[in-house]
């Protein structure tokens, strides 16, 4: 086993931090985490586990081991007339492994193109977009027990979803190592869902009367590449904070203030509104402090345009919390795990 000492981070995380890791170690092989788990415990290492980088914000250097999940592989391990079972390993892209199943005709996941990151990371938050989130197809997933050594085979219930939660992201955080996740994709009468945003509009616009699972995925991705930057092109990592959920009369109250303010049903009567549109209207889109920034078409994205620290984009997402909740009486939570390497 060959670990990498004083490894820089930077091409690894979304936002293009230039931060390094003391430790690095890059795991390809399921065969080696019996002694990689050795080396841990028999060190005592403090150690954090990476997976497409998409959705951490590092503020600083990583005192201990990174290690990089780069498992591979997609298999098919069950079908019938309607379904398919589908598992795919923790380091295989996202996007890769959605193009993957919409051009094999397997329906589910189209909505979720474009969201940057692996498949290991997807059920740690539920992604979603679109009105689909990865709990919808999900069935299971197999995680190694960090402290015991033992694989265990997590159901949707185990994963206790919520929005853009789960149980990796409380009780089980750091305490597990996602190795594969399994779908159930549908393989005829796949169900089209375009009622979000201006999916339906997009589609509509292009003369398409049935749309298919392709024609979805290339719409929202087109959507996407309109709204949110490319983190190849400048630093980020996609919505910065999670929508809130309010009380139906918080929400009213909003209204009335702020009639075109966005509202979408939530789950006990609540009402889901946009942080995006709360941060625009709080005027901080297109801001920026130093090579900090909030993207200028998007307000949810704060990017790093070029050399920004970790804890420079620290510092503005706290501001931008505190502005929105003296403004809304909102407290916006942040959907990225601020990682902070000296503790």
């Amino acid at each position: 086993m060959k670990f990498k000492k004083n490894f820089s981070l930077k091409h690894l995380n979304t936002f293009g931090i230039n931060v390094k890791s003391e430790l690095f170690y890059e795991l390809i092989d399921i065969n080696d985490l019996p002694a990689l788990l050795k080396k841990v415990k028999s060190e005592n290492l403090r150690y954090f586990i990476l997976g497409g980088g998409s959705n951490v914000l590092f503020i600083d250097d990583f005192n201990g081991l990174v290690i990089r999940i780069a498992l591979k592989g997609i298999e098919l391990i069950d079908k019938n007339d309607k379904y398919v079972h589908v598992k795919a390993m923790a380091g295989e892209n996202w996007e890769d492994f959605v193009s993957f199943c919409v051009h094999n005709d397997w329906g589910g996941i189209e909505n979720l193109t474009l969201i940057p990151g692996n498949v290991g990371t997807s059920p740690m938050q539920n992604i979603g977009a679109y009105g689909v989130e990865i709990k919808d197809t999900f069935i299971d997933l197999q995680a190694l027990e960090l402290e015991t050594g033992k694989i265990r085979t997590f159901t949707k219930e185990d994963c206790q979803f919520g929005y853009r939660d789960s149980f990796f992201k409380n009780k089980g955080n750091g305490k597990y190592l996602i190795m594969s996740v399994t779908l159930r994709l549908t393989r005829k009468e796949h169900v089209i869902n375009t009622t979000y945003g201006s999916v339906s509009e997009e589609i509509e616009k292009q003369g398409i009367k049935q749309p298919g699972l392709s024609d979805v995925m290339e719409t929202i991705r087109r959507i996407r590449r309109i709204k949110l930057p490319d983190p190849a092109e400048i630093g980020n990592a996609g919505s910065f904070f999670k929508n809130p959920v309010l009380d139906a009369g918080h929400f009213q109250k909003l209204k009335n203030d702020y009639p075109k303010i966005p509202g979408f049903p939530a789950e006990s009567g609540r009402i889901k509104t946009a942080a995006g549109w709360l941060i625009e209207k709080d005027g901080w889109k297109g801001h920026r402090e130093g090579d900090a920034g909030v993207h200028d078409k998007q307000a949810l994205v704060l990017v790093n345009h070029g050399n920004a620290s970790g804890r420079a984009i620290l510092s503005l997402a706290q501001k931008i919390k505190k502005s929105v909740e003296n403004r809304f009486g909102v407290s916006l939570e942040m959907e990225v795990n601020i990682i902070d390497g000296k503790i």
